[in-house]
């Protein structure tokens, strides 16, 4: 079955997997092409970070060379939600990185235009208060 994956901030992927449940399998080579995760020897591996599967867990996260996106999500603590009619799978941020960017209670840095069109950027009225508007449609 050909599945959409919309995986942190990469593009929307279609992917042949087997979901069964909460679990969504799919071939090692899926998985580095809809999330940039890999599967090596060593566990799985994206970028600079290597996660070590957990010992008894093997079997619920890897089985003939195809890895269960939805426990791994479980494993790194990404909320999952999934639209079985249109098989849509998307895995968002991980609670702990959701946690530490809530604590630290910085806005992100971002630019908006004024009414008359002039961008003004956040970060510029540092230690100053501002009051934003915003309106939308939905």
């Amino acid at each position: 079955m050909t599945t959409t994956i919309l995986y942190a901030e990469r593009p929307p992927t279609r992917v042949a997997a087997t979901a069964t449940g909460e679990d969504l399998w799919l071939s090692a080579a899926e998985l580095a092409a809809a999330t940039a995760w890999s599967l090596g020897a060593d566990g799985l591996r994206r970028g600079d970070r290597l996660l070590r599967i957990p010992h008894g867990r093997e079997r619920e996260l890897v089985e003939d060379g195809r890895v269960n996106l939805g426990a791994l999500a479980r494993l790194l603590e990404q909320p999952v939600i999934r639209d079985d009619t249109h098989a849509v799978w998307s895995i968002g941020e991980a609670a702990p990185a959701r946690r530490a960017a809530l604590q630290s209670l910085s806005a992100p840095d971002f630019t908006l235009p004024d009414l008359e069109g002039r961008p003004h950027v956040f970060s510029q009225y540092l230690g100053r208060k501002v009051f934003l508007v915003s309106w939308a449609s939905w």
